[in-house]
C-alpha cells in the first residue's frame, strides 16, 4: 500500500472528474477510500452529493467522516491534498447540475445511493420506485451532457427470483417474479439506463454487489458502517429477551452470499473506466443457509431455534410469541432469501479483475457478527 505524503504541486496535473452519490453509506464511503488510496493521481475532482442530516450540512457529514479513526492511513496523511480534490454538494442542488458544473466539463457519475427497503407491502411500492427508477431517470436526465460514463450501483438481486447458474447480463433477461419492490426497483433502472445510453451515445455500466458485510482487508477489520440485512437478523435475536422457540424457515440447499463491502468498493473503483457493461460483484463461494443461520444466532447467544424447510401457516401456526413477532417483522422481508432456490454466480470475470481474497466464510460471519454486536449494533453517525 502506498503511504506517503503528497504537496500542492501533484494537484495541477489533469484527470479524471468523478461525481458520486451516497457518499456517506456503507458502500459509497469505501468507495471514497479506495478512490484516493489507489487512483489519487488519475483524480482532478470528486463531487460528492450529500444530503443533510439532522441538521447536519452536507459538507460537515463529509468533514466528519474524512475525520474519522476509520479512514485508511493514506487519507489521513494526505487530507490536505485529497480534501482539495474533493467539491461537497448539497443533495438539495442534485437536479441542477449547472449551478455548480463547468459548461462542457465531462464526468463519470457513480450512482451509489439507494433506497435498500425490502417491503412486501403494497403501500411501499411507489415510494420504493420512485427513490430507485424515478431518481435515476431524473439523474441521468439532469446530467446527460455532463457525462463521459454513467455507473449504476444495482444489486446481485435485481434479477429477482432464479434458479441454477447466473451469468452477469441482467439486463436482456425478462424477469417479472421478483421477491419485493426493491429488487423489482432495481431491475427496471438497470433497464432504463441501458436503453437510454444507447438513444443518447453514453456507455452505462450496471454493477451488483451481493449483501454487504464487513471490511476483509482494510482497517477496522470486519468494520462495516451500517448494519443491515443479516446483521438485521442478528441485531433481532440479540436484543430480545424471550425464552421462546422459533421456528426459522429456510432452504437447507441455499446459501448465504456475502461480499466485503471494502473488497466491493475495490472492484467498482477497478472498473468503473473499463469497458464492462455489467458485472455482478458477488462471493464465488457462498455459507450453506443452515450453517450460516446457526453461526449468527450461536455468536448472539440465542440457543432456542429451530430450522425447518417446512411451510409455516404463519396465519393460524405460530408456537410462540417471539416467533409471531419475528414473522410480522424481519421474518416477512428476509424469509423469501432464505428459503430461495440454490443458485450461484458465474464470476470468471469478476475473478479476472480482483481476486476475492481467500478466508473461512462461516470464521467470518462470526467474526462480522461478534464485530457488530461489540458495537452495539450502532451505525456510524455522519
Amino acid at each position: 500500500m502506498r503511504v506517503f505524503l503528497y504537496d500542492i504541486y501533484t494537484l495541477n496535473s489533469m484527470g479524471m472528474n468523478i461525481i458520486l452519490t451516497g457518499a456517506t453509506g456503507t458502500l459509497g464511503s469505501q468507495v471514497i477510500f479506495s478512490l484516493f488510496e489507489s487512483r489519487f493521481d488519475d483524480l482532478d475532482k470528486v463531487v460528492l452529493i450529500v444530503r443533510k442530516k439532522n441538521k447536519i450540512a452536507a459538507k460537515a457529514r463529509i468533514d466528519a467522516m474524512l475525520n474519522s479513526a476509520i479512514v485508511p492511513d493514506f487519507i489521513q496523511l494526505n487530507k490536505d491534498a485529497v480534501q482539495r480534490k474533493i467539491q461537497v454538494v448539497d443533495a438539495e442542488d442534485v437536479l441542477n447540475p449547472s449551478s455548480f458544473l463547468e459548461e462542457g466539463s465531462q464526468w463519470f457519475f457513480i450512482h451509489s445511493a439507494g433506497y435498500v427497503n425490502l417491503s412486501v407491502d403494497p403501500n411501499s411500492e411507489a415510494e420504493i420506485f420512485k427513490e430507485n427508477l424515478t431518481f435515476t431517470q431524473k439523474l441521468f436526465e439532469a446530467y446527460s451532457p455532463y457525462l463521459t460514463k454513467f455507473i449504476y450501483i444495482s444489486t446481485a438481486f435485481s434479477i429477482g427470483k432464479l434458479a441454477g447458474l447466473l451469468d452477469d447480463n441482467y439486463v436482456d433477461v425478462a424477469q417479472s417474479e421478483y421477491r419485493n419492490y426493491y429488487e423489482a426497483s432495481k431491475h427496471a433502472a438497470e433497464k432504463y439506463l441501458v436503453k437510454m445510453g444507447k438513444v443518447k451515445n453514453i456507455p452505462i455500466q450496471i454493477l451488483r454487489p451481493s449483501v454487504l458485510g464487513g471490511n476483509i482487508t482494510n482497517s477496522p477489520s470486519f468494520f462495516i458502517s451500517k448494519y443491515m440485512v443479516f446483521y438485521l437478523f442478528a441485531k433481532f435475536f440479540h436484543r430480545n429477551t424471550s425464552s421462546d422457540m422459533v421456528r426459522i424457515q429456510a432452504n437447507e440447499h441455499s446459501k448465504l452470499n456475502i461480499i466485503p463491502t471494502d473488497y466491493a468498493a475495490q472492484v467498482i473503483v477497478k472498473v468503473f473506466d473499463q469497458n464492462i457493461d455489467q458485472l455482478n460483484i458477488v462471493n464465488p463461494k457462498g455459507t450453506n443457509i443452515f450453517n450460516g443461520i446457526t453461526k449468527i444466532l450461536e455468536t448472539v447467544n440465542f440457543n432456542n431455534f429451530k430450522l425447518t424447510q417446512e411451510l409455516l401457516d404463519t396465519a393460524s401456526e405460530f408456537e410462540s410469541t417471539l416467533e409471531k413477532f419475528y414473522y410480522e417483522t424481519i421474518g416477512i422481508h428476509l424469509t423469501p432469501y432464505l428459503t430461495a432456490k440454490p443458485y450461484e454466480w458465474d464470476t470468471t470475470l469478476l475473478e479476472s479483475i480482483l481476486p476475492i481474497p481467500q478466508y473461512n466464510l462461516e470464521d467470518y460471519l462470526v467474526a462480522t457478527v461478534e464485530f457488530a454486536k461489540t458495537n452495539g449494533f450502532r451505525n456510524q453517525r455522519w
